[in-house]
Parts: structure tokens; sequence; C-alpha cells
């Protein structure tokens, strides 16, 4: 009798869970290494530093996307793992992924219940008046020929973030963002609301060119019930740095 062959399994799919089974095509894999890109591992969990300028998913115009590229994170495990929430192409950072089934509900179950403490940095063309604050101010998601737009609209979602200047100069400050609810461009969007938009982010009023000075900075998750949350950080890249240490980082 002869031995059937297994096939080999093809990795470069997700399926779109509770739905008619529909193939998406991953796209192609970034050129990078993303194993030197882990900021923490365990058996269910992996956090990133997503690198600025990347997508998280295969958009229309084509062009490497970090989930085409996730099959090199596998590890020990037997499958790859899984986006548990995005990013911004321009954002770099923080990015948490679920190990299996298990982990991504896990992961999945604490953004939907608010429970993931989330910190963003940015640095803004100008600067609030005051050192600290929160906006809450509805957020309404359109999708525009040139993607997704937000802007504050009362028949929006609603949207709440707590702001504070941690440095200013030479007409920039640097500030911290803390996002409770996760709406799309949240913290880009309530940045410029307060007339101070993230440097870069022209699409919400910045003047200077530049790439966009946000990033995720860092992820608090309180995965397991018995042990202390955990905490994991991404140091700012490399076009933040030089405005960074002008206005007081390190």
């Amino acid at each position: 009798m002869q031995k059937k062959t297994r096939r080999p399994r093809n990795t470069n799919f997700r399926l779109e869970p509770r739905r008619r089974p529909v193939v998406h095509l991953l796209g192609e894999a970034p050129d990078i290494d993303l194993t030197e890109r882990v900021l923490y591992r365990d058996p269910m969990v992996l956090v990133i530093d997503k690198p600025a300028g990347l997508p998280v998913h295969a958009g229309p115009s084509g062009g490497p996307n970090l989930e085409a590229g996730l099959a090199s994170l596998m590890f020990e495990a037997k499958d790859r793992p899984a986006l548990a929430h995005r990013l911004d192409r321009d954002t770099a950072g923080c990015l948490a992924l679920g190990r299996g089934e298990k982990g991504l509900k896990r992961l999945g179950r604490l953004f939907r219940e608010g429970l993931v403490g989330k910190v963003y940095w940015a640095v803004v063309e100008g600067g609030p008046v005051d050192d600290r604050g929160e906006v809450t101010a509805p957020l309404l998601k359109t999708n525009t020929t040139a993607g997704w737009r937000v802007d504050i609209d009362a028949a929006g979602k609603p949207a709440r973030t707590r702001w504070q200047v941690l440095g200013r100069g030479d007409g920039f400050a640097w500030m911290a963002f803390q996002p409770a609810t996760g709406r799309t461009h949240q913290v880009r969007v309530h940045a410029a609301s307060l007339g101070c938009p993230i440097v870069g982010d022209t699409q919400y009023g910045a003047t200077v060119a530049a790439p966009m000075h946000l990033l995720a900075r860092s992820l608090t998750l309180p995965l397991y019930q018995e042990r202390p949350p955990v905490v994991v950080e991404a140091d700012p890249p490399d076009h933040m740095r030089k405005r960074l240490r002008a206005l007081g980082w390190r």
C-alpha cells in the first residue's frame, strides 16, 4: 500500500471567525528580522516593537505588511501568532500578539474590557496650556478614497484620553497619552483637538514635514490572576530621538 505524503501546511492566510470561511492572502512579508524585535514572550503572548512605516495588514496598494511575516515568530509553537490589536502604519512601538487560540482569546478579553494599560509618547507642535488633562470627545470614523478619516462628532463613539506634558521647548512638547478607549486614530485626533497636532501627522493638521512622532510606549497586561501585570516598554524609534532629547528624554 502506497504511503500518503502529507501536504505542507500553508500558514500565509487567516480566516474570519464566525463567518463563512474566506481566505485572505496576507501579501508580502517585511524584509526585517522580527525575532530581533520581540520585547516579551511567554507561552500565550508575544509583544513586539513594531517599526514605524510598516502596516499591520495587507492594503490595496500592496507592499510588505507585518501580518505576512508573523510565521517567523512561531518559535516552538505549532501555529503562527495573531494580532490582538492594531497600530497605525506610521506608529511605532508595543504590539501584542496572541500565541494560539487561548492566548488570543485572553488578550481579546483584556482589550475588549478595557483592562489593558496603554501609554503613547508623542512629540507635538506647540503644546497645551496646562500640564495635564483629559479629552472626552466622541470620534466618528469614515472611509475615504485616501483611507480612514476620523473626526470629533457627536454621532461618533465615546472616546476618552488622559494626557500629560513631559517636556517643553523650542515650539514643541513631549507628551504622554493614555487612551481609556481604543478608537481608530484616537490619540492623533485628540492631540489635534488640543491645538497641538503630532509632528508629522499632516492628516490632522501638522505643519512639520517629518515621519510621525508617535510611539506606543508601553502596554500593561494583567494576564495571570496570581501574578503581577506584565509591563512592556518600547524605546523611541530613531526619527523621534533627537527631538525627545531636546525636550528632556534621557
